[in-house]
């Protein structure tokens, strides 16, 4: 018999008050030494604490209520696949669940008819599907904005690949009937906002990406139940889309025939959304005239098996790894340079899970000369993205995709 699966506390008040007791014991030790933030820099607010929250290793502290931890860079060097203990973990909403039975769960899918679907349910459809992808946090790496923008101030770590399985949307919408007026469909998950001023977290997608084949409803992920945190016991999937469309814990699905508008609607009207020009982009400190949501992701790349401070070695030989992806075309090829951008040299592609995960590259180097290094990557993307080498800004710090540097000591 199934259980019900909970964060090991009995009541929100107590989940709150032992994870911020984590948390200042993490202050408390951390500022005995190094700020640790994983990508060579101290944010405005200073080094970042390290904290254990139910069923997740340590990860940094970017806020407690509601929980927004972020995985620590070095992670991404140990496997192209992000172990579920150390995926990362952001809400929006403070009033979240702390303990779903699945055996009562229920899905709500309103189309041509309104559905009550529970796991068992879901699980006995025949489109099952699996997909290895990644999922960004919208605002990953927004620390790096220059000049600074509102919001958490992200490093790297705000995104993970996973390995997710379940059943295709599309089936589950025409499971409920689709209308030929069908514009939109809309999607909310268990968590609920403090106050009524505050909107709900809807999200929406296009009828017709909700019924391509990509977006699914996933309960496991790599092999297992989907973490609580991370959206158990059902999580809308949107490969090459950025996070904020895969809704955690999620409950109720709509297809409407018109315009989604209103207080809920905020998420998709207001927040989350990006310049309507060719750059997304705008001059620094100005806003755009024109806004459309955010959707899918740039391709990006990063050198994982070294961090800026580092220490490599002179006259040897040393392989520098890494990883790269984008929207869903594919990884063309990775370019590295060992010394700022003079000299670029193409490193090998690792193995291919799809065109929607991580790929590994890897490049051995020999560094003739001791002295200070900048180490770069660039990808470019088989939709012929390359990454470019300045940075674009908008005023939510979103979708940084610039090629990055890494600052290294060759001794």
């Amino acid at each position: 018999m199934a259980k019900k699966m909970k964060l090991n506390m009995d009541t929100r008040r107590q989940f709150l008050r032992k994870t911020g007791m984590m948390a200042l014991a993490s202050t408390s030790l951390g500022a005995l030494g190094q700020p640790n933030t994983g990508e060579g820099v101290t944010f405005a607010a200073g080094p970042r604490p390290m904290v254990r929250y139910p069923g997740k290793r340590e990860l940094i502290l970017v806020h407690s209520r509601p929980p927004h931890l972020e995985t620590p860079f070095s992670t991404f060097n140990d496997s192209v696949i992000t172990p579920n203990d150390a995926f990362y973990v952001r809400y929006h909403l403070a009033n979240f669940p702390t303990a779903i039975n699945p055996e009562t769960y229920r899905l709500s899918v309103k189309g041509k008819t309104t559905l009550s679907l529970s796991l068992a349910d879901l699980k006995a459809l025949p489109d099952r599907s699996e997909v290895v992808a990644v999922n960004q946090c919208s605002g990953n790496s927004r620390g790096y904005s220059s000049p600074r923008v509102f919001g958490a101030q992200l490093g790297n770590g705000a995104m993970g690949n996973a390995k997710w399985t379940g059943v295709s949307l599309k089936s589950v919408l025409e499971l409920a009937g689709v209308s030929a007026k069908a514009k939109l469909v809309t999607f909310n998950g268990m968590d609920t906002p403090v106050m009524s001023s505050t909107p709900d977290f809807r999200k929406a997608l296009d009828i017709e990406h909700a019924i391509s084949p990509e977006p699914m409803l996933a309960w496991a992920m790599n092999g297992e139940d989907l973490p609580f945190l991370n959206g158990y016991p059902l999580k809308l999937i949107v490969p090459g889309y950025f996070g904020t469309y895969w809704v955690k814990h999620l409950s109720d699905i709509e297809i409407i025939d018109h315009e989604f508008s209103g207080h809920d609607a905020y998420f998709m009207n207001s927040g989350y959304r990006l310049p309507d020009n060719k750059c997304l982009c705008v001059a620094p400190g100005t806003t755009a005239e024109k806004t459309r949501p955010i959707s899918t992701l740039p391709v990006r790349s990063f050198i994982t098996s070294v961090e800026s401070g580092g220490v490599l070695p002179a006259g040897r030989e040393v392989v520098l790894k890494g990883i790269a992806f984008d929207k869903g075309t594919g990884i063309k090829s990775i370019e590295v340079s060992a010394d700022g951008g003079g000299v670029w040299r193409t490193a090998s592609l690792g193995e291919n899970l799809g065109r929607h995960s991580f790929r590994q590259w890897s490049l051995p180097v020999t560094f003739s000369q001791k002295g200070d290094a900048v180490l770069m990557v660039r990808a470019s993307s088989n939709g012929g993205d390359i990454q470019p080498m300045t940075s674009s800004w908008n005023p939510g710090g979103y979708r940084r995709w610039v090629v990055e540097s890494t600052h290294v000591t060759v001794a």
